[in-house]
């Protein structure tokens, strides 16, 4: 009995998509539902649909970009920006302030209009959705100033998780760092993200949240990086820190040449004649 051909290897068009850098997997769901996607001249329908290296793909018309090396940047996001490449109520968006010299870039995860800090931007949206994952377990760190009266008790209960409006949230470590007054500064640690996670925590606590900096996420950290400045990561320590998450560096051809030896060539041995 004849074996079955074995089907080429490939991948979700929306992964694909999303590794060329064009975009976010669920930015690429959207796109195909909106009809901007066509495979073998055929539009899709649906995001279920496996493609190959042989597979020709259009978005908008225009045939999808080579992926590039994966990399990975730092911003200091101010207030007063939407994490969006676009904003229906007019508003400045985090990507029309970034260097003219950046490629496009899609963030790791979102921070909030009124929040300022850590944002990690990169041009691969496969590696920005891995970084996002539950399973990667990157605490998001941020320095919280909040107005009114902490309790402490109530803090260190976080650590068990909290439900708030029926959404449930994971364990949350808070630090009282100073009371000011009716101001006080926390830090705080959480590893979902979940959509204005902490503002809703520190209302659920009686606290308003007047200040939201993001310092840390995962192993990169905030540090001195100016207000509105960008940064690259660059590729050694990109690997070090994200591990087998890390983009694959490229493979140097290689060559036949062999290097020449540093090794002195042996004496041949000579017979002594006789006498």
């Amino acid at each position: 009995m004849s074996e079955k051909p074995s089907l080429p290897k490939g991948d979700r068009i929306a992964k694909v998509m999303a590794r060329a850098g064009l975009c976010s997997r669920r930015e690429a769901e959207r796109w195909i539902a909106d009809g901007r996607v066509k495979v073998d001249g055929n539009v899709l329908t649906t995001p279920a649909h496996t493609v190959t290296a042989k597979s020709k793909i259009l978005v908008d018309g225009k045939p999808l970009p080579e992926a590039e090396v994966s990399r990975l940047w730092r911003y200091h996001k101010p207030t007063g920006q939407v994490t969006s490449h676009s904003d229906p109520e007019g508003r400045d968006t985090v990507f029309e302030k970034l260097p003219d010299e950046l490629p496009r870039v899609i963030s790791v995860g979102r921070l909030d209009y009124n929040s300022e800090g850590l944002l990690l931007l990169t041009n691969d949206g496969e590696l920005a959705r891995k970084l996002e994952l539950p399973k990667t377990a990157w605490a998001r760190r941020y320095r919280v100033r909040v107005h009114g009266h902490v309790n402490e008790a109530a803090l260190e209960k976080l650590k068990d998780g909290v439900t708030v409006d029926g959404i449930t949230y994971g364990a949350i470590v808070a630090r009282l760092d100073r009371q000011q007054g009716d101001n006080a500064w926390l830090t705080v640690s959480i590893h979902e993200g979940k959509n204005r996670e902490i503002r809703k925590i520190m209302e659920h606590l009686n606290l308003t949240v007047n200040r939201l900096i993001r310092i840390s996420f995962g192993p990169f950290q905030l540090g001195n990086l100016a207000q509105g400045g960008v940064e690259e990561i660059k590729g050694r320590t990109l690997r070090e820190q994200l591990g087998e998450v890390a983009p694959q560096a490229k493979k140097k051809p290689e060559t036949n040449k062999k290097p020449p030896s540093s090794r002195r060539p042996k004496k041949q041995f000579k017979p002594r004649r006789k006498k």
